[in-house]
């Protein structure tokens, strides 16, 4: 049964769910404490040695702790879902919700770290927790401190990855290159106009500048246009120099400088994707892109067109973030084996080739792409596999890996 927003059906379903179980997560032990002789092992006195060796070389902590399979699902609650900035607290099922699917898709324990004030600084928070996990999943931050955030956090000698922003950049690049198949599109031809400048339109603007089909060439798309609430973004922009990310976007793209509303920017456009608002991309909007449109209208659970009024209006391939539509574009097929790939390579970070080599992943678990699927079945679990080999790889390859 599908469920349709607002249901009250789902709502209250869910609300049992959580007070049946206390929540969606637990600890549990590896190890047996049924005689003394467990416990002189898994605590005093055995575990002196453990710490002795760890104190010797803090790398040890891959192999003697749970740092290796564990990662930190760090959130403000300041950008939770589409309820905004709701608090630490309120964000807690969320977090959780992610913890599970770590769990059930790539094996990682995760655990949700929850602060509840806006205003605080949390990267000194964040460094001070990271040697007991082996990386950082930024969570339902709000921009632009996300950014911030995920900039000073690069250099802790962890992964550190901003979800919102690169998960969902990575499987719209999977979606592209696979709905480029479909319609004979080449990737270096594409006009694309990104509806939305907030975390994920700016690094799906990042990504897809300099992406094509080879993940190991530099391949261009012609151009990219970003549109935010105040019409298009471009160099000289009055008041653009408020926002630095914004800033980068003006300058990196729009080379036309072309100005106006999303409707003027969609005029022979290849590529429409959506990260904004709802119902915001009309028929005529998608009538005036050029023939066999691409339209992404992620934006949940209400898209910025819906399906059929986008293929009413002639686009060729129409991905949404529901689960109740062909063409699923959601970051649970990116995420658990990107961090699968960064924990068995040790990674001190994810690169951008880690990035590019999951979205290729990805598209390649769609062997033949058709105009109804260009993305796997989100709950395949090949697909977990498939990007944490690739990322894996591209982790060596980049010189990022660690290894015992």
């Amino acid at each position: 049964m599908l469920f349709t927003p607002g249901s009250d059906e789902i709502y209250q379903e869910a609300l049992t769910l959580h007070a049946r179980h206390k929540g969606k997560l637990e600890i549990r032990s590896k190890v047996p404490l049924k005689t003394k002789h467990d416990l002189s092992l898994a605590y005093t006195p055995g575990v002196a040695e453990v710490c002795r060796e760890i104190a010797r070389d803090r790398n040890l902590a891959y192999k003697y702790t749970l740092k290796a399979n564990t990662i930190a699902i760090v959130t403000d609650g300041s950008a939770v879902l589409g309820l905004g900035n709701i608090g630490g607290y309120a964000a807690i099922p969320v977090m959780e919700g992610k913890a599970i699917l770590f769990k059930e898709f790539a094996g990682i324990d995760a655990f949700p770290i929850c602060f509840e004030n806006y205003e605080t600084d949390i990267v000194d928070q964040i460094k001070n927790i990271a040697p007991v996990f082996g990386g950082i999943n930024l969570e339902d931050i709000a921009a632009p401190k996300c950014f911030e955030v995920e900039d000073a956090l690069q250099e802790i000698g962890i992964p550190v990855m901003h979800d919102d922003q690169h998960g969902t950049a990575i499987v719209v690049l999977a979606a592209l290159l696979n709905a480029c198949k479909v319609t004979n599109k080449k990737f270096e031809d594409l006009n694309i106009v990104i509806c939305g400048a907030g975390a994920a339109g700016f690094a799906i603007t990042r990504l897809l500048k300099c992406i094509g089909y080879n993940p190991n060439v530099c391949t261009m798309v012609h151009e990219i246009i970003v549109c935010d609430t105040q019409g298009t973004i471009f160099r000289g922009r009055e008041g653009l120099y408020k926002n630095k990310y914004k800033f980068i976007v003006g300058e990196e793209t729009n080379r036309p400088a072309l100005s106006g509303k999303l409707e003027d920017a969609m005029i022979g456009a290849d590529v429409v994707i959506g990260v904004s608002a709802p119902n915001i991309i009309t028929e005529d909007m998608v009538r005036s892109m050029n023939r066999d449109a691409i339209v992404f209208a992620m934006a949940n659970p209400v898209p910025e067109i819906w399906p059929d009024r986008a293929k009413n209006a002639g686009a060729a391939v129409v991905g949404t973030g529901r689960s109740d539509f062909p063409n699923q574009i959601n970051n649970v097929l990116a995420f658990p084996g990107i961090f699968r790939g960064a924990l068995d390579a040790r990674a001190t970070r994810i690169t951008d080739e880690m990035k590019i080599a999951a979205a290729h992943a990805i598209a390649r678990c769609v062997p033949k792409p058709q105009r109804e699927r260009i993305m796997p079945n989100i709950l395949d679990k090949d697909v977990t596999r498939a990007v944490a080999k690739a990322v894996a790889e591209a982790a060596e390859q980049c010189g990022c890996s660690r290894h015992l």
